[in-house]
């Protein structure tokens, strides 16, 4: 199978090669006016073969395209590739649309002969056919001389005369024959051999080759930068007006209707002291009741088991309020930055309400490591599935995940199981590992 794309890259060449060709041509013709005609259709050509090259380095060797909305997101600004992602080839911007209306032609040849991308194109297209195309060659040209060694040598070496050559040897006898066929057998495994090394080196090529400018990749960042505090904005308004909600309804509420209580008992301590002690008894109740509305709304916005304990803790701690069976594995290099624990727990707390009122599962396993710099949890669930990506809570995860470059894979086909997947970059404070598990 490599050996068939080796060939087909090789083939493939001549159609780069046309589509540099006709861009050139275009390019040429400019002066005279019918480049304006050609160019756009040239243009487009020549894109999609460097779309096709992308796509065959993604489903051969594991090189991906970015297939993400906001290119960049969870990537470093030179090469798109995220944490926890496979490393990509980050494609440049579409070409200019059409523009309405007369001289519309003209105008989007202009914008095509200004964009960074159809030049980084025609760069990849004068290479390829000198470079990629004759890598891709080697194992080809390695099989087929191998094969005539091995194949065709020892059938028509008598024909041949004096003076058939076969590589170094010369073929005018049996024991040289032999030879010859043990040669060709070499260049051949040789040449199934390197064809996997070599579609691996020619992704390198492509990457460097094909990856979208420099210049592009850093204005998609700073797009994507300007969404994520954009995002973080509206998560810490919303979170504001939250915690305003909870103590005007809660404590707030408490506290003011304590203070009327005490108001009402200190008028009645003098001439009727059995009333104002049953009002100082409902103070205290009210009281309890105030500390216990501070406790939960501290408990939403930082629960004191991650302050303490640590992101396994409290998921643990997660884990056994959970009325369903829930399995927790946690093998993380120490504390995480806070937050990230904080990220991480509130998004475990999502999912796993969401497996409570949705799914109709029995059981959930977490699973929490950190890997390549990332921190990675993974929450299943043996319920019907058919969970919506789209869905609000989904939605809200995301946005609390994207200021850390974070992202969330959801698999939850119709029948089950559902698995969500979160990463997210960081580092670890602490090297030592500390695995551990708990049932909740």
């Amino acid at each position: 199978m490599d050996l068939g794309r080796c060939q087909l890259l090789s083939l493939a060449a001549f159609a780069v090669s046309g589509a540099g060709c006709l861009v050139i041509g275009a390019l040429l013709l400019l002066p005279v006016g019918a480049g304006f005609l050609l160019l756009p259709p040239a243009a487009t050509a020549l894109r999609n073969m460097s779309d096709r090259y992308r796509r065959w380095a993604a489903a051969w060797t594991e090189t991906g395209t970015v297939a993400r909305a906001r290119a960049g997101v969870g990537a470093d600004a030179r090469t798109g590739a995220g944490a926890g992602e496979r490393a990509v080839i980050s494609p440049p911007q579409p070409l200019p649309a059409r523009h309405a209306g007369r001289g519309g032609l003209r105008r989007r040849t202009l914008a095509i002969l200004g964009d960074a991308g159809f030049w980084h194109d025609l760069r990849w297209a004068w290479a390829e056919p000198w470079t990629g195309a004759l890598l891709a060659a080697v194992p080809l040209a390695l099989v087929e001389y191998g094969l005539f060694g091995a194949a065709v040598q020892p059938f028509v070496w008598r024909l041949l005369g004096d003076g058939n050559w076969y590589a170094f040897v010369r073929v005018d006898s049996t024991p040289s024959m032999l030879a010859a066929l043990l040669l060709g057998l070499a260049f051949t495994a040789a040449g199934l051999r390197l064809a996997p090394v070599v579609l691996r080196l020619h992704a390198r090529w492509s990457r460097r080759l094909l990856a979208a400018p420099y210049t592009t990749e850093l204005v998609r960042r700073i797009e994507h930068l300007a969404g994520s505090r954009a995002d973080v904005l509206d998560v810490q308004a919303a979170e504001l007006r939250r915690i305003e909600r909870d103590l005007h309804d809660g404590a707030q509420a408490r506290l003011v209707s304590l203070g009327m209580t005490l108001d009402e008992a200190t008028r009645l301590l003098d001439h009727d002291p059995q009333a104002a002690r049953a009002l100082l008894q409902e103070v205290r109740a009210t009281s309890q009741r105030a500390l216990q509305d501070l406790r939960e709304l501290v408990h939403g916005v930082l629960p004191p088991v991650l302050a303490d304990r640590g992101l396994g803790d409290a998921v643990r701690s997660l884990a056994l309020d959970s009325h369903l069976d829930v399995h927790v594995e946690a093998a993380l290099p120490g504390r995480l930055p806070a937050p990230v624990e904080s990220a991480g727990y509130f998004a475990v707390a999502e999912l796993l309400a969401n497996a409570a009122k949705h799914s109709g599962a029995p059981e959930v396993r977490i699973h929490l490591s950190h890997t390549g710099g990332a921190l990675r949890v993974t929450v299943a669930d043996d319920g019907r599935g058919g969970a919506d990506p789209a869905g609000s809570g989904l939605r809200g995860l995301r946005r609390r995940l994207e200021p850390f470059d974070g992202t969330l894979v959801l698999h939850s086909p119709r029948g089950g199981p559902t698995t969500a997947t979160l990463e997210i970059p960081c580092a670890s404070s602490l090297p030592k590992t500390s695995a551990s598990s708990g049932t909740g």
